[in-house]
């Protein structure tokens, strides 16, 4: 396939801002990241205004294009939402399974097996539950939440070893230091959330193995000036930690304390559900109605239930609270990449898959490329 130039004033290659930079396309991949200055005269190309972006990573994802992963875990309902996300610069995500049944969380593990060979857009599988402290459910069904066997390990043990990435968000209460480090030495990415657990537990889980932090802030024990809790322990460690940053979830105030006490590990995440990328006003969870509202998705007594929620969004109310640039883009391109040691996602460089956004100068999105192809 011949080659093919996109250049724009401003290209961000996932941690570096470039002047007048050409981005050469080679059919699905990147071909070189170059000074448009260079580009051989007869080469084709498209000049673009605003700035070019590595496509966006999404490590929660729930739902989209009016489906819930938990609806009907398969191939074709991990196509769909991925096509959905992909219309909102979302060129990689992890599919996320809510709290189900044993044979609900087989099932979307079979079905990311499939998905992630030849599925554009899907990057493994993300378990959030069952393993969690039904204290802290949030809008996941206690009755399905429980603490974690040897067969699930075994289960999860093998998915880990069969997916490209898989990312398990479980509890401390659920699961002890040894299954967390089992999880990890089969290649899971294990993340604590959904917990009440003590600052020094949260520690000892993330000394176990636990490297990251579901959606912070929400639905685990807050910091206390005595009892820091799973917040305390995330701003005071080393753990990345996803965010979601629609106003609702978390204080601006708060998201701009979280931003500098973790300069480089903090990425954002849309937690979205079944209206992404539609106009759907409801939907159901495990039975249980959801509404949207207002740019909020909740339960009837008012629960949060998952965002209303894309990047672009997120990336321009980071960007309002004064991060550079850099770090408002890293947070989501190069920064969730990382978190998941995916270096073959979340930034533009020779080799890399030929996912891109074209973004204005205020970061409202104005195209897509996934795989190299306009979405």
């Amino acid at each position: 396939m011949s080659l093919h130039a996109l250049t724009a004033p401003v290209v961000f290659d996932g941690t570096r801002l470039l002047a007048d930079h050409a981005v050469i396309l080679d059919g699905g991949h990147i071909a070189a990241l170059t000074p448009e200055a260079v580009l051989p005269a007869e080469m084709p190309r498209t000049p673009l205004d605003g700035l070019l972006a590595p496509g966006f990573v999404d490590l929660q994802v729930n739902g989209g294009g009016g489906l819930m992963l938990n609806e009907a875990p398969t191939p074709e309902t991990m196509a769909r939402i991925a096509r959905a996300h992909a219309g909102l610069g979302t060129t990689t995500l992890l599919p996320t399974l809510i709290t189900d049944t044993a044979g609900q969380t087989g099932a979307a593990i079979a079905a990311a097996v499939d998905a992630a060979g030849h599925v554009p857009g899907i990057g493994g599988l993300h378990l959030e539950g069952p393993h969690l402290d039904p204290r802290r459910a949030g809008a996941h069904d206690p009755a399905l939440i429980r603490p974690m066997t040897d067969a699930d390990l075994a289960q999860l043990s093998d998915a880990a070893r069969r997916l490209p990435t898989l990312l398990i968000t479980l509890a401390p209460e659920a699961a002890s230091a040894g299954q967390i480090a089992a999880l990890r030495k089969a290649g899971a990415i294990v993340s604590l959330g959904h917990t009440g657990t003590c600052y020094d537990t949260a520690r000892g889980a993330e000394a176990a193995g636990a490297t990251m932090v579901t959606h912070l802030f929400n639905a685990m024990s807050p910091l206390g000036h005595r009892a820091p809790g799973l917040v305390g322990a995330a701003l005071d460690g080393q753990s990345w930690a996803g965010i979601i940053a629609d106003g609702v979830h978390v204080h601006p105030a708060a998201l701009r304390l979280a931003c500098r006490a973790k300069p480089d590990r903090l990425f954002l995440v849309t937690d979205a559900m079944a209206p992404a990328g539609t106009d759907l006003d409801s939907f159901t969870l495990n039975g249980r109605e959801i509404r949207r509202t207002d740019g909020r998705l909740t339960l009837a007594d008012g629960t949060l239930a998952g965002a209303d929620l894309d990047l672009p969004r997120a990336l321009r109310l980071v960007r309002a609270l004064g991060l550079s640039l850099e770090e408002t883009l890293a947070m989501a391109t190069s920064r969730p990449a990382d978190a998941i040691g995916r270096r073959d996602i979340g930034r533009l460089a020779a080799g890399a898959g030929a996912d891109l956004v074209h973004l204005s100068d205020d970061l409202d999105l104005l195209g897509t490329w996934q795989r190299g192809a306009p979405v």
